[in-house]
């Protein structure tokens, strides 16, 4: 249990570090989040609990595929928040990545890729 808790603090406090960086300077903060940050503390916490290596090396693999579909999102945000306000830019941020997602698995099957 007290392994659980300390993933739990960890990880949280990488989010609360860049919000709090974020406040102070825009581009260091979205620096610091658009580092695989959580994505290697996956793989750490997979290779501390004795996960199988294939187990890691498909949570790399599995990752890239996913990061791509989120990218569009990243530069559309701003376009939305202007039309739509902030809680409207999440909201239609989450929609398209999410059409994006069954996109690139579509895509992806073609090519023999489960995702």
């Amino acid at each position: 249990m007290a392994w659980l808790i300390t993933k739990y603090l960890l990880t949280a406090a990488l989010v609360v570090l860049v919000s709090e960086v974020a406040k102070h300077s825009d581009k260091f903060g979205a620096l610091i989040a658009a580092l695989p940050v959580v994505s290697v503390l996956a793989l750490i916490w997979l290779y501390m609990e004795h996960q199988p290596e294939q187990k890691i090396a498909d949570q790399a693999r599995y990752t890239f595929w996913y990061v791509l579909p989120t990218l569009p999102m990243f530069l559309l945000f701003p376009a939305f928040q202007r039309w739509w306000g902030f809680y409207g830019a999440l909201g239609g941020s989450a929609v398209l990545t999410i059409a994006l997602f069954a996109v690139l698995r579509t895509l992806s099957a073609r090519f023999g890729l489960m995702l």
